[in-house]
């Protein structure tokens, strides 16, 4: 079996995995790069194989950053199955065209700005057609099915605990009589996550490929974080304030609802405590997404995959998606009159890493008001406007207008669906036959160096940290790394490019933020600052001479 490790490789997006055995070729997942400008770049740019060529994939959930490449994939050749499990099938068939709806969006705008520089119209990376399209070769599966592909290759579909549908993906390949058995992870969830199961533990494996998003820290506990959800929601709405929440359409969004549900089944609490949940109660909670609308449905539909209680709470009649206050908001007209509103709410909204769709807009309304709260629940990807506002910054562009961070920022890790750094280990002390070697991927280098420290000291398995184009025979007996393909270094010597010049870019913004501190530097300090600048000047002209 060979494995080349070409998405999600020492950062958090894009996961895709080329792996070749029996004679076969296929992949797992298929996802888009997210946050910085760059990435835009990337997801356009060609496979590093060619579609045409891919037998099969398998797909480890619905989320854009696993799925989001599927309709260029489908448009350029491959024509395989796409292994799924149904919720992921279901929730593809929405989110996959609003992706493609978002890319003609993207591209119109930039267009019209090429067209002004004289430059030649782009297309979309696919439209909302395109991705209704590759629907047509999705083929849904159940959890704990052996499929078998053919005679030499067989997979499993296991519960992953992160989101709806979402799978851990163990896949037997014969080759030269002997079976290599390797288990994909996709994203593993956390392990108290309030509609979910917890993710499934594997018996055995000889190769592990395992996310990492967390491998250096550890998520509050669930009596915790809605704990501190109750002050943070209640504390702001007391100041006449909105609290706005950027969240993942699919998955977060449903979670803050059942949150925010479970707070009124709260006994023997204090005055307090009765207080702030009448507080919360008394606030409409908008739902404004199109996306998270639908997906709500399909979570309604996937009650089955829900944790045993959950399920029995439904049969008494208590939906936990569904309460009085809620409101959901589906024209862009409905979404706009939240913003000319002067009332305190709750507005739960899409993107979660705050890049495209409607809480770009409620951001901009509520950034500047200190009275307001912008609360994040999930991972912030470097490069993305959340990373900026999670990181401090003191003023953020939205829109091509500059907004001043005034409004409270919190942060509720735990509600993250992702595992921490102790249930990722506990993934690995799961195996009663432990793997022979674990590929971390999907996670920021400091998080992973971190997580394989702990496992090679604590579990005694090697661990590798692959980086993008790396490839790895593996055999029942060794692991072998191969050598970098010539369309690899292209693409590798490509990247380091624009990756520079997206750090120039920050540049250039620092810079506009330098002129504010040399008006408000004291005299007897400009000084010190003139000949930091003047280091600075000669640095980047020897650069240039170079």
């Amino acid at each position: 079996m060979k494995i080349t490790f070409l998405g999600a490789a020492k950062t958090v997006t894009g996961s895709n995995f080329l792996v070749e055995a029996a004679g076969k070729k296929f992949l797992v997942d298929c996802g888009m790069y997210q946050g910085k400008v760059t990435h835009d770049l990337e997801n356009s740019d060609p496979f590093l194989y060619d579609a045409s060529d891919i037998d099969f994939m398998l797909l480890t959930h619905a989320h854009i950053d696993h799925s989001g490449r599927i309709p260029k994939l489908y448009n350029e050749g491959f024509k395989g199955k796409i292994y799924a499990t149904k919720a992921t099938c279901d929730l593809c068939e929405i989110m996959l065209p609003d992706s493609g709806h978002i890319q003609e969006i993207e591209i119109e705008w930039k267009n019209r700005k090429r067209k002004r520089e004289g430059k030649q119209a782009l297309p979309p990376l696919y439209t909302a057609e395109d991705a209704a399209k590759c629907m047509e070769v999705f083929e849904p599966v159940d959890y704990d099915d052996i499929v078998e592909i053919d005679d030499n290759i067989s997979v499993r579909f296991n519960d992953a605990g992160h989101m709806l549908g979402s799978a851990i993906i163990e896949i037997w390949a014969l080759e030269n009589g002997k079976t290599v058995k390797t288990v994909f992870t996709g994203d593993l969830g956390n392990n108290d996550l309030p509609l979910l199961d917890s993710p499934t533990m594997i018996d055995n494996a000889d190769y592990v490929i395992m996310e990492s998003t967390y491998g250096n820290r550890l998520h509050m506990k669930n009596l915790e974080k809605a704990n501190m959800f109750l002050d943070i929601v209640s504390e702001t709405l007391d100041k006449g304030g909105t609290v706005v929440i950027p969240s993942f359409a699919v998955g977060r969004t449903q979670e803050i609802l059942y949150e925010i549900d479970v707070l009124k089944d709260e006994k023997g609490q204090d005055e307090e405590f009765a207080r702030k949940y009448k507080t919360i109660m008394r606030a409409p909670v908008y739902v404004d997404s199109p996306l998270a609308i639908s997906a709500t449905e399909v979570f309604k539909k996937n009650t089955e995959l829900f944790e045993e209680e959950i399920q029995e709470k439904m049969k008494s009649g208590d939906h936990p998606l569904e309460f009085p206050g809620l409101k959901f908001t589906v024209t862009a007209d409905e979404s706009k009159a939240l913003n000319e509103s002067n009332e305190s709410s709750i507005i739960i909204s899409a993107s979660g890493m705050c890049e495209v769709g409607r809480i770009k807009h409620h951001l901009k309304h509520n950034l500047w008001n200190p009275n307001s709260t912008i609360l994040f629940v999930g991972y912030q990807a470097p490069g993305t406007l959340g990373r900026s506002i999670v990181d401090g910054a003191e003023k953020v562009k939205i829109f091509g207008e500059e907004i001043a961070v005034n409004a409270r920022i919190e942060y509720i890790e735990g509600y993250s669906g992702h595992a921490d750094q102790e249930w990722l280990l506990n993934f690995i002390y799961s195996f009663i036959n432990k793997p022979k070697h674990v590929f971390l991927v999907h996670g920021e280098e400091e998080g992973q160096l971190a997580l394989k420290q702990k496992i090679e000291e604590t579990a005694e398995v090697p661990v590798t940290i692959p980086d993008f184009g790396e490839a790895y025979e593996l055999t029942s007996d060794a692991i072998t790394k191969l050598e970098e393909t010539e369309e690899v270094k292209k693409f590798n010597q490509e990247f380091v490019k624009l990756d520079v010049l997206d750090r120039i870019e920050k540049m250039k913004d620092s810079i506009d933020d330098l002129e504010n501190v040399v008006i408000e530097t004291q005299y007897d300090e400009i000084k010190a600052l003139s000949d930091r600048i003047k280091d600075l000047e000669l640095q980047i002209s020897n650069m240039l001479t170079k």
